[in-house]
């Protein structure tokens, strides 16, 4: 995905800073994997573009739903870093002895949200009053797998409380990660959908009409880790995401990032 000119320009600003603060650039450049969770996309190009742009090292980032992702690590997947969109698979990973020890922190923060296909939607009032099964009709709610990808697990746990979920469950149309379910709704395949606050923001065929209030859904974390047996430029590149200019890359596409 290409990363966005106004974006791409600081990540290159960005770089001269990042530069500045680790000298010791290797002569040799290294490939870095990184996997991460698939609502990262954009802010990724730019952090990708930034370290690279810095270190002179080649970094490949595979993106999918957290669940896949951690599934193919632990069945011995070549990633050096993972960054999750939540806890849970991380944890996973950890128990497994799959990440390498002290290297966990948790790094970002985001929101979830209802949209609806195209721009300009009415906003709504999300709570048990929405009666959202009537609004789908005959159409579907797209959301990532419930029961695995944490945008899905998110979605699922807040229409249960908000006694929804018993409504929408035979219209739900359950897609692989939480990008696919926002295609869903931007083609108008399907009307409403739920996804992470920065996925909405970054498609302009859908409107986020409305904010899950916090308190229907375990706290939507994002940790990172490296994988054990990395080698090479891991803790730099974890290092980097920490720093002044990856933060700008995720403020930028609505992540509020972990304070320190």
């Amino acid at each position: 995905m290409p990363v966005r000119p106004a974006l791409a320009a600081a990540a290159a600003a960005a770089a001269v800073l990042f530069a500045a603060a680790f000298p010791a650039t290797p002569a040799k450049a290294e490939r870095l994997t990184v996997f991460a969770a698939a609502s990262l996309t954009d802010a990724m190009a730019a952090v990708e573009a930034g370290f690279e742009a810095a270190t002179g090292h080649e970094v490949a980032v595979s993106l999918a739903g957290s669940s896949a992702l951690a599934r193919q690590i632990e069945a011995g997947a070549p990633a050096d870093v993972f960054i999750s969109a939540n806890p849970g698979w991380m944890d996973e990973l950890e128990a497994a002895g799959r990440l390498a020890p002290g290297t966990r922190v948790d790094l970002l923060r985001n929101a979830l949200v209802l949209i609806a296909h195209g721009p300009g939607a009415a906003p709504v009032e999300i709570g048990p009053g929405l009666d959202l099964a009537a609004r789908l009709g005959e159409g579907r709610l797209a959301m990532a797998l419930v029961e695995a990808v944490p945008a899905g697990i998110y979605g699922k746990a807040a229409l249960e409380r908000l006694g929804l979920w018993e409504d929408v469950a035979p219209r739900v149309a359950q897609a692989d990660n939480v990008r696919a379910a926002l295609a869903l709704v931007a083609t108008g395949a399907a009307p409403y959908g739920i996804v992470y606050a920065t996925d909405a923001r970054a498609e302009d065929d859908v409107t986020a009409i409305g904010t899950f209030p916090a308190e229907t859904h375990p706290p939507i974390l994002y940790p990172a880790a490296a994988i054990a047996g990395a080698e090479g430029p891991a803790a730099a590149f974890l290092d980097y995401l920490a720093g002044p200019e990856a933060r700008a890359a995720f403020e930028a596409e609505g992540f509020a990032v972990v304070a320190d």
